[in-house]
């Protein structure tokens, strides 16, 4: 019995709804991959709450973007912080005093937030035992044979305790239930306890981190100041949301280094406190924000550090799934355009552009708009008028990420072919400017998508043109269309390369892209009464040389007529005679 593939395999079409954001926010990693964000309470966690107009001015927005994406239907997105370049994280130490602790404790990502964290030390153990042999002259020795070794390791500090009283020492060696100790163990023969229930044990120095932010609540147990063990504290706080720490290897501030001398257990030396004293709090502090007014066009461009280290718009070099994109409020020309040519280079992303708000005459709307000619944005205009819920007030918002929220509705509800167009705007109590028909035909054909309001039908969309000269690619969901249709087709036939290049691979490629083709017709997004009139597809000796097979290229040529919105609705009416 022998299996084969010989049919085409079946084709996904890829999300066209995952939208991207980039913004100034509370709190959030400045650097590495945007973080995913299912609702908008899941944004308040991972990014913090609204930002003030007094601190942040123009550049607050990306909070109510986000909000009001979800309000309007959307259903995920990333989001990059954006944060000025003298913001600084929350720590424990503060100013030039960084050698004066050992653990050097920050928060997470850099902000005031980080002055509301509160870590808590506590002494803790993770394994315990009991000695039953001295290895070696009882006066001398430093070998002991425990009951068991588990969880002791080469540089662990551990404490014997007599029932009484303490000695530390540092484990040198630990393999098969025998541990070797850096001193000898104070008291020769009576540290060994063979009875049933020991008094006399032998147990690790750990600790025990407890990190708290408002209702958030980390704990962190069974620490060490241990480089080469699985709990060393750096090891184990990397995955923390709330804080990052660095352990301080200064000499100086390692006691106990005579060779004759006890060490110090890891809670002593973190806290300056002995270990009876159990619970011990320190405060974050020295976190800022930084000064707004330093951010420039390059905080949002991003630098392209290497994986995992981009900012800005690079960070979403690293990201495959957004297909809208948008920096709410920030109408900067160099910002936008780069953000454009990010879509552009990529080929799958299409970018919604805020107009300055303070643009609302035509003439100015449109020395605006003439800076972009691209097929891959749209251009919004008005502002929205929404409720502040942190000045309990009604304020203006950019309306990027309602259009998104829109983008993502429309897509979810009618498809990637449905302009994002006559839909209303969710949660928008007015405008920021009142458009009339007149200045609606001006700035429609130049590609403004200009927000109205109409008596009786609420707050719409009302414009589904990109901000292209070309008339092939004027409207938002013919290129929207095309990019679901490209990456689709291009994902879904990854199968194809390394194989054979023969009429066998030719004829099931055809066949793969046939029955997708014929869905996303079927689902309305193609022209024609027939499959045959919506699309063709070729793929065999017309579109390839010999030269093309002898170099490892399949060419596939493809066709497909997409649907156009019925931007203007015309209805011819004549006078009835009695004599017609």
């Amino acid at each position: 019995m022998e299996e084969f593939e010989s049919g085409g395999r079946p084709l996904e079409g890829v999300s066209t709804s995952t939208a991207g954001f980039i913004g100034l926010a509370e709190r959030g990693s400045v650097e590495g991959l945007p973080e995913l964000v299912t609702s908008f309470a899941d944004f308040q966690r991972k990014f913090g709450g609204y930002l003030s107009e007094n601190a942040f001015g123009e550049y607050r927005f990306l909070a109510y973007a986000v909000e009001h994406f979800f309000i309007n239907g959307g259903a995920r997105c990333y989001v990059m912080r954006v944060a000025p370049a003298d913001a600084k994280p929350a720590a424990n130490f503060a100013g030039d005093n960084k050698d004066s602790v050992v653990l050097d404790i920050y928060a997470k990502n850099p902000g005031t937030w980080g002055d509301k964290i509160k870590v808590s030390v506590s002494p803790s153990s993770k394994a315990k035992t009991q000695i039953l042999e001295i290895i070696g002259d009882a006066a001398e020795a430093k070998q002991y044979r425990v009951k068991n070794n588990a969880g002791f390791n080469p540089g662990d500090i551990v404490a014997f305790s007599d029932g009484e009283s303490k000695q530390y020492n540092e484990i040198v060696a630990s393999q098969d239930n025998v541990i070797t100790l850096s001193n000898h163990l104070r008291g020769d023969d009576s540290v060994v306890d063979k009875d049933l229930i020991p008094v006399k044990m032998l147990t690790t120095c750990e600790f025990t981190l407890n990190v708290l932010y408002e209702g958030e609540a980390e704990t962190f147990e069974n620490v060490s100041l241990n480089a080469a063990a699985a709990n060393y504290v750096e090891k184990v706080l990397s995955r923390s949301n709330l804080i990052a720490v660095e352990h301080n290897l200064n000499p100086k501030l390692i006691k106990g280094e005579d060779d004759d001398s006890d060490p110090t257990p890891p809670y002593e030396t973190i806290t300056g406190k002995k270990e009876e004293e159990t619970d011990y709090v320190m405060a974050l502090a020295g976190g800022s924000d930084g000064a707004v007014a330093g951010i420039s066009a390059a905080d949002f461009m991003g630098q392209d550090r290497g994986p995992g280290k981009r900012t800005g718009i690079q960070a979403f070099i690293d990201n495959d799934e957004v297909s809208i994109m948008a920096i709410p409020g920030v109408t900067t020309p160099d910002v936008q355009l780069a953000l454009v040519a990010h879509c552009e280079n990529t080929a799958s992303r299409f970018a919604v552009l805020d107009i300055p708000r303070e643009k609302v005459k035509v003439a100015d709307v449109q020395v605006h708009r003439n800076i972009f000619d691209t097929t891959y944005a749209a251009m919004y205009n008005p502002w929205l008028q929404v409720f502040d819920p942190l000045d309990k007030r009604n304020i203006y918002i950019p309306p990027s990420g309602s259009v998104i929220g829109i983008y993502s509705r429309t897509d979810q509800t009618r498809g990637v072919h449905k302009a994002p167009a006559n839909e209303v705007v969710r949660s928008c109590v007015g405008l920021d400017c009142q458009y009339n028909k007149g200045e609606q035909d001006i700035l429609n054909p130049k590609g403004v998508n200009l927000i109205r309001y109409f008596t009786g039908q609420g707050i719409r969309v009302w414009g589904a043109r990109t901000c292209s000269s070309n008339t092939l690619w004027k409207y938002i969901n013919v290129r929207r269309l095309f990019i679901f249709l490209e990456e689709s087709i291009k994902r879904g036939t990854n199968w194809v390369v390394f194989e054979p290049n023969d009429e066998k691979l030719w004829a099931r490629v055809n066949r793969t892209i046939d029955a997708f083709l014929t869905r996303v017709w079927r689902d309305g997004a193609l022209m024609g009464t027939s499959s045959a009139e919506a699309f063709f597809i070729k793929v065999d000796r017309s579109t390839m040389t010999q030269d093309d097979i002898d170099n490892g290229r399949l060419i596939c040529v493809i066709g497909v007529a997409p649907v156009k919105p019925a931007e203007f609705v015309i209805f011819r009416i004549t006078q009835k005679t009695s004599e017609q």
